[in-house]
């Protein structure tokens, strides 16, 4: 049974939270439809450990109806052909887009189409997140309006299966587009979408073979379970799971991008760190945060951090990294590699980062804020915050005076400041038209 699609009709946001709501998409020339998306969804169980070919089997068939937000370039708008299928996150309690909020602006200037998809049951159904502000309560989800009453999710045991059949059935002659020539048709994920995105790649993607590539941002070191007994999948159990390296036995590309956060965090994934292959890239940004104060917006104040949150410039990545994955499955050209995240090993056994002499860390992919700084950017938080602000890291000030030992002056700065922008921009990590935004986002006052 091929998913069906339909139409609810154009909604400012999608009923989708988000703190910073990104480009304008009207002014743009994009439109935004949400859909119903009705079909028959499978679950699965592991029949093998992993390795090559196929290792789960079938175990049981549902009905599903579930909600897809599509923003595409309006008819006679340029449209690249690119797909962007985003596993939308729940770890509020709520359907958000945190790979949208990071990528927006890339994909509308170049033309790209993004899909956000209600995979899991707590976006539909709702539920309490596991990160919420303080005194959140559990979300309604979306059946508790009246525009999605006809909504319904068998459970996240066949949530890897609904994201592939609706993904599978965008480019039908009645799909949603069905009249865009599709040439390239990526995943992305962000935090708990990135572990649902890992067990994906390894267990379900190559049944249906649907994606052309993966960009998997901030993973933990397990993925989610593939089957759960109950309708939602209980995260916090998955941070104490053994390490899950993406397979070895790839087909298509498949891009992780991690921050300070996702390495030594509660995530752990150092602990999963794999060399890169032949289809395997991984990126691990310095001074960034598993989010960050581009994410939250001015929304900040409401997360009741006892100082600022991660200020890190992961979007400049995130989007070459976009770029290049694009490159990748529709060329074959791979990425460059990068370093990895310098770390060292107390005598007590405890891993911790490597910093240079104002407290960054060393190595990785590096941008203009840690090469020329005037912070202290983590993304391991503060002591004794909550949840919540731990995922969110920290911007400490340098000192003035050590900043005046560092540039003679605001131009010294700036000049450096320049230069690492180009530095960026020629290793592949950022890309050439993010230069005014990223050199927009020198912060010269910090010498004043």
């Amino acid at each position: 049974m091929v998913a069906s699609f339909t139409e609810l009709g154009r909604a400012d946001g999608g009923g989708l939270i988000a703190a910073n709501p990104g480009p304008d998409l009207a002014a743009a020339g994009y439109v935004e439809t949400e859909f119903a998306v009705r079909g028959e969804a499978r679950a699965f169980e592991v029949v093998a450990p992993p390795g090559r070919g196929t290792h789960v089997a079938v175990t049981e068939v549902a009905d599903f109806c579930t909600r897809a937000v599509v923003r595409q370039p309006a008819e006679g708008v340029h449209c690249s052909g690119t797909v962007i299928v985003e596993w939308l996150n729940v770890s509020s309690g709520s359907d958000a887009g945190p790979g949208y909020t990071y990528l927006a602006e890339e994909l509308v200037r170049s033309g790209d189409i993004w899909v956000g998809i209600s995979a899991q049951y707590v976006g539909v159904a709702g539920g309490q997140g596991t990160v919420g502000t303080p005194g959140s309560t559990p979300a309604s989800g979306l059946i508790g309006q009246q525009r999605y009453q006809a909504l319904s999710h068998p459970g996240d045991s066949f949530c890897y299966d609904i994201f592939t059949q609706v993904a599978g059935a965008l480019g039908d002659s009645q799909g949603p587009l069905g009249h865009v020539d599709i040439s390239c048709l990526l995943a992305i994920g962000e935090s708990q979408s990135a572990l649902a995105l890992t067990t994906y790649v390894n267990q379900v993607s190559q049944l249906d073979n649907v994606f052309g590539g993966f960009l998997i941002h901030s993973r933990a070191a397990a993925g989610l379970p593939l089957h759960t007994p109950d309708r939602a999948i209980d995260l916090l159990p998955v941070f104490r799971q053994p390490a899950t390296p993406i397979r070895d036995d790839l087909t298509v590309p498949v891009f992780v991008v991690q921050t300070e956060t996702d390495i030594l965090g509660d995530f752990r994934y150092h602990d999963a760190r794999q060399e890169d292959g032949p289809l395997f890239r991984l990126w691990e940004i310095a001074g960034n945060a598993h989010a960050d104060r581009y994410l939250v917006g001015p929304f900040e104040e409401f997360l009741g951090c006892s100082g600022p949150v991660n200020r890190g410039q992961q979007r400049f990545v995130l989007r070459a990294a976009l770029r290049a994955l694009i490159r990748w499955v529709t060329t074959g050209e791979a990425p460059a590699p990068a370093e990895r995240l310098l770390t060292t090993t107390s005598s007590e056994g405890e891993i911790r980062f490597e910093t240079d002499d104002v407290g960054n860390v060393r190595g990785g992919v590096r941008t203009p804020c840690v090469d020329v700084p005037v912070a202290v950017l983590s993304g391991l938080g503060r002591r004794d915050e909550s949840r919540i602000c731990r995922l969110f890291g920290s911007t400490d000030r340098i000192e003035p005076a050590v900043l005046a030992q560092r540039y003679r002056d605001v131009d010294d700065y700036l000049r450096q400041y320049t230069a690492a922008t180009d530095a960026a921009i020629a290793a592949g990590v950022v890309l050439e038209s993010d230069r005014d935004e990223l050199l927009a986002d020198a912060e010269p006052d910090a010498l004043t």
